[in-house]
């Protein structure tokens, strides 16, 4: 029989919980994966034009991973592949294909993993679990990855709370991202990352919306990515003016996130974030959501 699975996109670090903290935002990756006696790997829609269309696929790796976890051979199948979530803009794009991935896998053999298990493949793939423990839970996640294994705590959102997003056009890789980060940090720093990334967590789980402009400062990856991201700085220090609760880089960038009020008119942010691309000679979306709190969801039929 035929099931679906739907991932959700996800924002990460949210400031400075640098590979720790992340929330899930409702748009999806969905696989459609119906048992046959054949593999057959199906991308659709214009966001997977370029991906391969055969094992090779990263969401068919990914469901091999839930194979090899399990210990037993991955069943052939159909699986066809769509996404609404855009590619190298720091949304989760392939955390959402990665757990969409392993999910289905495991769905395919009948479930043997159970949902730390998942987790713990996912975080352990992509080397951090702040990306996939939320698309996996949904709401807000604050997770470790140790050689003990992944932990977390999965937080409903505080009432009120919504986000605005910034998603310019064009891609910025990990990678890349990655690479312009310093290799150490001062004492300093660690402190202040520390004590923030603490704040913002307490905040979250309490609600205190006044915090998230204080709590959501960050010195240990905004700051060094922010010449990769036209108009970031200007944004993480004034957005709070325009009716932001707080802002920070989305991921690796190079979408950008602001918290909202649900109760308050968005649109002298969105003029704001618009009016910002603009001084910068760039295109793009904003938009705003809710954060999602189902996760990832598996339908039969």
């Amino acid at each position: 029989m035929t099931f679906t699975v739907r991932a959700p996109a996800s924002s990460a670090n949210l400031g400075p919980g640098f590979d720790s903290l992340g929330l899930s935002v409702p748009l999806y990756t969905t696989l459609r994966v119906t048992p046959q006696d054949v593999t057959e790997v199906v991308p659709l829609g214009p966001e997977l034009e370029n991906t391969p269309a055969d094992e090779s696929n990263y969401v068919y790796k990914a469901m091999l991973l839930a194979a090899k976890r399990a210990g037993q051979d991955l069943p052939p199948a159909r699986i066809e592949i769509e996404t609404e979530v855009p590619l190298a803009r720091g949304l989760g794009s392939s955390a959402a294909a990665l757990v969409a991935g392993v999910v289905a896998g495991n769905e395919l053999l009948g479930r043997p993993l159970d949902d730390p298990a998942v987790l713990d493949v996912t975080a352990r793939e992509e080397g951090h679990p702040d990306n996939v423990a939320p698309a996996l839970f949904g709401g807000i996640v604050v997770a470790t990855l140790d050689k003990l294994g992944t932990h977390y705590v999965r937080l409903d959102p505080p009432a009120n709370l919504g986000v605005t997003v910034l998603v310019p056009d064009f891609e910025l890789s990990t990678s890349k991202a990655r690479a312009v980060l310093p290799r150490e940090y001062s004492r300093a720093d660690a402190v202040h990352a520390l004590s923030h990334a603490a704040l913002l967590a307490a905040a979250l789980a309490g609600g205190r919306l006044d915090l998230l402009k204080h709590a959501m400062q960050d010195y240990i990856h905004q700051i060094w990515r922010a010449p990769l991201v036209p108009g970031l700085s200007d944004i993480l220090d004034d957005a709070h003016k325009h009716g932001a609760l707080g802002a920070a880089l989305s991921g690796a960038g190079p979408t950008v996130l602001c918290f909202h009020d649900t109760r308050e008119d968005t649109a002298r942010l969105h003029t704001y974030l618009h009016g910002v691309m603009t001084k910068n000679g760039l295109t793009g979306r904003v938009m705003d959501f809710p954060i999602d709190t189902a996760g990832t969801v598996v339908t039969r039929g």
